[in-house]
């Protein structure tokens, strides 16, 4: 029996996979969570074999809720769950330690599949996620894309500089480059540039 807890925002898929998955092989569903703090929380507490997690949720995103995890779990098994594979994403949740990737419109007993084969320890990116990973046409660095992912949120310069341990003029100097690099005049344009743009 694999046991996995559920994170996602949106509540009628989170309500499906819940209903549908145990349907398809030997999955127990612990807990289902609504966003990234509540994610934390609930893998901290339940412990699951596969935690399966949605990359866009709000107020911690998926890689957030990643990332505290692997603190208090550095062995957690995750799959994540996306519908835009951003390379650059992609390539920050591979060094988070995430073993599995499958698009969000994948078919529950495909998702089923994927976690029994994580839980057997093995890895699992789905072809169509690898395949729109490749192509990076992105010119922002990892930290530009991280102040630009925090000033999207609404955090302010000295929040984003407590939250990436940086110091408040190297985050200015983060939004400045990518204000340049997105020819845009605020860090707010920049970001939603960015974010059309799928860089985020």
């Amino acid at each position: 029996m694999t046991t996995v807890v559920l994170a996602d925002d949106e509540a009628l898929l989170r309500k499906a996979m819940a209903a549908l998955l145990p349907m398809e092989d030997e999955i127990t569903v612990l807990a289902e969570a609504e966003d990234g703090e509540a994610a934390v929380r609930a893998t901290v507490e339940h412990r699951p074999d596969v935690l399966v997690i949605d990359l866009e949720m709000p107020n911690v995103d998926g890689l957030g809720a990643v990332a505290r995890i692997r603190r208090e779990r550095p062995e957690q098994v995750i799959l994540m769950l996306t519908r835009h594979a951003r390379p650059g994403v992609l390539r920050k949740a591979l060094k988070l330690g995430v073993q599995g990737f499958v698009s969000k419109s994948a078919e529950p007993a495909h998702i089923a599949a994927v976690i029994r084969t994580l839980d057997e320890g093995k890895r699992w990116i789905d072809p169509d996620v690898s395949a729109l990973a490749v192509v990076d046409d992105c010119p922002l660095t990892v930290r530009e894309i991280d102040v630009l992912r925090a000033t999207r949120e609404g955090y302010s310069v000295a929040d984003i500089a407590t939250q990436l341990h940086l110091a408040e003029g190297t985050v200015r100097n983060y939004l400045s480059n990518a204000m340049q690099k997105t020819q845009t005049r605020t860090r707010h344009e920049a970001a939603r540039y960015a974010r059309e743009h799928d860089w985020l």
